[in-house]
């Protein structure tokens, strides 16, 4: 039976790459930070026997000890580095900490597969924020890197670690540059889960509007179960490389909210600019949405947009899960709720 190290399995990515793997045959092991609560995440939300499947090692990534023993007690046939702080906005207000995970976590990784399991086949869980200020578009394998932001920044220096580990020392180490991926259980704090909780909970007058930062910033959106199956499918390759994963579309964080509140039978409307822009209920006229200027970043991505034609073709991988059918899933969880 072949085993997997999945770090970081009590986020999105790993409630859904864990159930991946088992249905494959896999033997899941999972690194979860140890809480006072002993919570899992995510995988609380699984039914009871899949839970019972995974073996979880409690431990912090940044603490090079419990990364090198545990692999070199599992000495996994493939191991899926996803833990990570992985908010944009939390990174501006503490760099320090999304550094010490991000790049010491990733460089013990590096090091432990190195050192103790050299045959394991690694996943690293790269971003499309690395693109930040872009130089083309759509943004593929090739296209230059100018991140904007201290998670984006240290995210590069994963990608770099793992390359440079790679060809150094002839490791298996593959970088997934993955575009926003979402689902039911991404975290409140990400813009899409915000909005679509705010938007349930508008509906049922539970409250009265919701605010937002720029609505102008354009995203490649996907789904997290699309995406999960593309990092599995990389660890298959031949050969450990690079790949860009997305849709190859894009919408605005205002399109979002449009289809979010078309899910719930509201028609929304928009008047005003920048800051002064308001979204506003077609029918009634009232307000629901607004714009906050705490929401803004010191440095914003504008636009991203991916080229996924390189994991197409050698991959075979390709996205399933429509942007609309996206918001639908998201918006039908919380108002379920």
């Amino acid at each position: 039976m072949k085993k997997a190290l999945i770090t970081g399995i009590s986020g999105q990515d790993g409630y859904y790459l864990s159930q991946l793997l088992l249905e494959k045959g896999y033997e899941v092991h999972g690194l979860v930070r140890r809480n006072s609560q002993l919570s899992i995440g995510n995988l609380s939300k699984l039914d009871e026997k899949i839970q019972k499947k995974i073996i979880i090692h409690w431990g912090d990534i940044t603490d090079h000890c419990i990364v090198e023993k545990i692999i070199k007690d599992i000495k996994p046939k493939e191991m899926y580095h996803l833990a990570a702080q992985s908010f944009v906005g939390l990174s501006f207000e503490n760099p320090r900490h999304t550094y010490n995970v991000n790049i010491d976590g990733t460089l013990n990784v590096a090091n432990a597969v190195r050192e103790f399991s050299p045959k394991t086949r690694v996943y690293f869980a790269a971003t499309s924020e690395m693109f930040g200020k872009v130089q083309e578009t759509p943004q593929n394998e090739k296209t230059p890197f100018y991140p904007r932001s201290p998670y984006g920044v240290s995210k590069l220096a994963g990608f770099w670690t793992m390359k440079n580990y790679r060809e150094s020392y002839g490791l298996f180490m593959s970088n997934g540059i993955l575009f926003n991926h979402e689902s039911e259980v991404r975290g409140p704090e990400f813009v899409t889960r915000k909005i679509c909780m705010a938007v349930a909970n508008i509906s049922k007058k539970k409250q009265e509007y919701l605010e937002l930062g720029n609505m102008d910033s354009r995203r490649d959106w996907g789904h997290a179960a699309d995406y999960v199956y593309g990092m599995w499918l990389m660890l298959q390759y031949k050969k450990p490389d690079d790949f860009v994963l997305a849709t190859g579309e894009n919408h605005s964080v205002r399109d979002f909210v449009e289809r979010a509140f078309k899910e719930v039978g509201i028609d929304i409307g928009w008047e005003g600019k920048e800051l002064n822009e308001k979204g506003f209920d077609k029918k009634t006229k009232k307000v629901l949405v607004k714009v906050n200027p705490e929401f803004f970043r010191p440095a914003d991505v504008e636009v991203l947009k991916g080229n996924y034609s390189k994991a197409k073709k050698q991959l075979g991988w390709k996205p399933r899960i429509t942007f609309n059918k996206l918001v639908k899933v998201m918006m039908q969880n919380e108002l379920n709720q």
